[in-house]
């Protein structure tokens, strides 16, 4: 099956489209609806007449806004109808809230007159917080664009207009930075004179460039102020009308430094582009055919030639979706009365920082492996970074405030933390547990310190104050590596082949002596194996916690901690810990990773330990011993086991966490069940803890859970050390280390 009816299947799929409307509130009672409708809803309608900026408070309207358009414009489809434009505005709706969590209605309006188009337009303003222009021609979206912004007290952003700007000005910082040129002495050669051209042109001004070096070409040659004069171009044109002589687009690119492709594909040969000054700066941006082809301007000089286009086959994508969903992010969150030139520069500026940064191995893994680092083929991030909502928005908002645009003030440090809860319950969990480790970072030795990953999550977590990383490996590797990736930092690094750790090994020799280990197989092991070299490390306290087992697999990279470290004077076992987290519920599943056959001991023992853990992030744990049959259903040794475990935890006075047992799974996290048929269980809402009857039962729940129910999974952490010691799984990205880190530091702060 062809694109385009896999694209007419994937669309006529029932139900037909891409968005729906969902509650965001209860609905399930009489009182719910009555609350929701009438009766009650009459009150914020009372509370928005006296204010209307009480709007924001009572409804959708901060997170809502409009997608308008005619369809006079339609990418690559050029004037289809208003109808006809449904699907792409459609689209548009699903990338804002996929990328930036901002509802959308898409409105179509059958009208091409731009008053009349305005004047509809003006009339929806008490729904939307801002609204978002999109496929309407030129010239007259300039118009209507410069109406709405007049008449209307929300933002509006023509898309076509400003978003390649914005995104392709970040990439134009960045290269004119690699090429070492400076942004006001450069020659730039624009072809295409369209409703992006010009904003394009425009905004990089804006940025620095200078107008008098701009030359905009369209099918008719060069823009010159002879033609202006005999009214050979529009009004906008005239804006960037030089005085030279008149020509093609070869004549303009001659000797030029950067070129800026918004019109058509395949008009510039290898020729023109040999014709450019040292260095050139090419942005062929065509769609779905750039002017010229990747691979055809590299291979045109010798010299460097940094390329952008708007294809994702290619590096440097410039792509809007980096653009507008953060930009009225930023812009909806302080309430903006508008999008001004210092909220776009801000934008541009934000992604242009953001592509000198380290990349998250997701993004790296989603585009085919491909390293990504910053450089002539990196100048601008990826689409699916998330990380552009935490840089771009807060920036956008921030100019907000500054530029007298906003009509609210922000705590720009919380804000953050509600656009990561926006990305989901994990991000939001994840953060309670940093900013503790941040209050009072500690030594966190990295086993396996030469992998990549280990040095890169080595700098994210000195960069934020997470901790102080100790890389354990070999000195000249890592300082290679770091180098190679980028990395501006120095990190401490423990080499146990070229260090003086005789001590080490007559550490690990006095404890493993009479386990079977010599003196000549301590040293070896010291000197050899950074997991017990970084375990003898933590034990003597020269660390403060240890992160292993990136390239090992679990069972080796737990033992030499047990060996070394050995559990807690309050716990006989060790267990392995998921979070997983959902939408709008949080749970911690134990054991997932250690004791495959646990008796009642163990279970309570688990059970206390993960409830301990469930308190550092700020969760109040409510334990279920998960079974097969419920409060003694079916009575046979297996359910024995938590149910007995149960009971020993609820007599047990220093046991200060709600735990009930033996359960079936869906009593534990079912509401109704468990208050309607079970009213007598100690659980007064559903379990957040929930224990696993043993190790092949946790291992396949949590992964069924993370995989077919959507849940996010940190972990597994481990529980029931004698000091933090976390054991990573094989093949964890760089995301997953700095996450545990935080966990061990705050593990390490309970220790003091």
């Amino acid at each position: 099956m062809g694109l385009d009816e896999d694209s007419l299947e994937y669309h006529r799929e029932e139900p037909p489209g891409k968005i729906e409307i969902s509650t965001t509130k209860p609905t399930n009672t009489q009182r719910d609806l009555s609350l929701a409708y009438s009766p009650g809803v009459a009150e914020p309608c009372l509370r928005i007449s006296e204010n209307p900026e009480d709007a924001y408070k009572y409804t959708a309207k901060g997170n809502l806004v409009g997608v308008v358009s005619n369809g006079s414009a339609v990418l690559g489809l050029g004037d289809i109808g208003a109808q006809a434009s449904k699907p792409v505005m459609e689209g548009k709706g699903v990338l804002f809230k996929r990328f930036a969590d901002i509802d959308v209605f898409d409105i179509e309006l059958a009208e091409n007159d731009p008053h009349e188009f305005v004047d509809t337009v003006v009339q929806m303003e008490p729904t939307f917080g801002g609204i978002n222009l999109e496929d309407i021609k030129a010239p007259e979206c300039f118009t209507i664009e410069e109406e709405l912004r007049e008449k209307l007290s929300i933002p509006v952003f023509h898309d076509d207009q400003h978003g390649t700007a914005i995104i392709s000005g970040a990439a134009l910082l960045n290269a004119v930075e690699i090429a070492e040129k400076d942004l006001s002495d450069l020659d730039i050669v624009f072809s295409g004179a369209g409703a992006s051209a010009i904003a394009t042109a425009r905004f990089y001004v804006s940025l620095g460039a200078s107008k008098e070096n701009i030359t905009m070409c369209d099918s008719s040659g060069i823009i010159t102020e002879e033609r202006a004069r005999h009214g050979d171009v529009n009004e906008y044109k005239q804006e960037f009308a030089r005085d030279v002589p008149e020509g093609d687009l070869a004549d303009a690119m001659d000797s030029a430094d950067v070129f800026v492709g918004l019109s058509i594909g395949g008009i510039v040969d290898q020729e023109m582009v040999q014709s450019m000054n040292d260095d050139p700066i090419i942005f062929a941006m065509a769609n779905p055919d750039p002017e010229i082809g990747y691979e055809e301007a590299k291979a045109a000089r010798d010299d460097h030639v940094i390329m952008a286009t708007g294809r994702s086959d290619y590096p440097n994508q410039v792509n809007n979706v980096l653009g507008f969903p953060f930009i009225f992010r930023g812009a909806l969150d302080v309430r903006a009365t508008e999008i001004n030139e210092a909220m776009k520069v801000a934008a541009a500026e934000a992604l242009a920082d953001l592509a000198k940064q380290d990349v998250p191995d997701a993004v790296v893994k989603a585009y085919g492996d491909q390293p990504l680092q910053f450089g002539p083929d990196y100048i601008i991030p990826k689409p699916l970074d998330p990380r552009v909502l935490f840089e771009v928005a807060p920036a956008v908002a921030r100019a907000a405030i500054e530029s007298d645009a906003a009509r609210a003030e922000l705590d720009e440090e919380a804000y953050v933390e509600r656009l990561e809860a926006r990305l989901g319950k994990s991000r939001e969990m994840m953060r309670v547990v940093l900013n503790k480790a941040k209050s009072d970072p500690k030594r966190v030795a990295l086993a396996e310190g030469d992998d990549e990953k280990m040095i890169r999550a080595a700098y994210q977590i000195q960069e934020q104050g997470i901790a102080e990383p100790i890389l354990l490996g070999n000195a000249d590797s890592i300082r290679t590596t770091a180098r190679r990736l980028g990395l501006d930092f120095e990190p401490e690094i423990a080499d146990p082949r070229s260090g003086d750790y005789d001590d080490y090994t007559d550490h690990l020799y006095e404890i493993r002596r009479r386990k079977g280990i010599t003196e000549n197989e301590a040293e070896e092991l010291i000197r050899g194996d950074t997991n017990y070299f970084g375990s003898v490390m933590v034990e003597r306290g020269d660390a403060d916690a240890l992160l292993t087992g990136l390239t090992h697999n679990y069972p080796s990279a737990l033992r030499p901690p047990l060996q070394v470290i050995g559990t807690a004077d309050d716990a006989d076992y060790a267990a392995g810990v998921y979070m997983l987290t959902f939408k709008n519920r949080v749970v911690f599943c134990a054991d997932t990773t250690v004791n495959q056959n646990p008796d009642e001991d163990v279970l309570a023992e688990v059970t206390r330990h993960t409830a301990e853990l469930a308190r550092r992030f700020n969760i109040e744990p409510r334990a279920a011993m998960l079974s097969y049959s419920n409060f003694g259903s079916v009575d046979n040794q297996g359910t024995r086991k938590p149910r007995e475990a149960a009971r020993r935890l609820r007599e047990d006075n220093s046991v200060d966490f709600a735990v009930d047992g033996e359960m079936q799974a869906d009593t534990a996290v079912v509401e109704d069940i468990l208050e309607g048929t079970y009213e007598f269980s100690d659980l007064d809402d559903p379990a957040n803890v929930l224990i696993f009857p043993n190790l092949e039962a946790g291992n396949i729940g949590y992964k069924l859970l993370q995989r077919l129910g959507g849940a996010e999974a940190i972990g597994p952490m481990l529980v029931g050390m004698d000091k933090p010691v976390h054991v990573l799984q094989r093949g964890d990205e760089v995301k997953d280390i700095v996450n545990l880190a935080g966990v061990a530091v705050v593990d390490a702060q309970q220790e003091d």
